[in-house]
């Protein structure tokens, strides 16, 4: 079963979006999460390039969790996208990725960061949450997999 605790909104949800390689996909992310969580989407994505540079953040099994520290949060968010077809990421396992949780936290809060790190990695390492990441019909689909309850209920 899917629990992701990280506030994930409706509109930062895509399925089965089109992206050429690794800056296509780090690019929809930051407009995405300045579009939903009124970040900055140039600075979300030089966060994101300057996380890059530490070392890929493909997480194997054709998963990535792309992150950075962003001024005006005030809690970690999220940013899901499938993509219609795998691109190249430099992922530990040298796998093209198709699944991304991109994961957005505070810049003074690291224990709330690694928390959701940790939350978004172990989805990724159970094959039958990927399964039904994959699997689900469209964006809707995946947002009822990866919201908590009572956002579903509110929603």
């Amino acid at each position: 079963m899917i629990r992701i605790t990280t506030r994930l909104v409706d509109g930062a949800i895509i399925a089965d979006i089109e992206c050429a390689d690794k800056n296509c996909l780090l690019d929809t992310v930051s407009k995405l999460a300045a579009q939903n969580y009124g970040v900055d989407a140039s600075a979300v994505h030089e966060g994101l390039m300057e996380r890059e540079r530490l070392g890929p953040t493909g997480f194997g099994g054709g998963t990535a969790i792309p992150h950075c520290k962003v001024d005006g949060l005030d809690a970690p968010a999220g940013v899901f996208v499938r993509l219609a077809k795998p691109v190249d990421y430099g992922a530990v396992d040298d796998e093209p990725v198709d699944l991304a949780f991109a994961l957005f936290s505070p810049v003074h809060d690291g224990a709330s960061h690694l928390k959701a790190l940790a939350e978004v990695s172990r989805m990724f390492r159970d094959e039958a949450s990927c399964a039904q990441l994959r699997g689900a019909k469209d964006a809707g689909a995946l947002f009822a997999l990866l919201s908590p309850i009572e956002e579903r209920d509110a929603a």
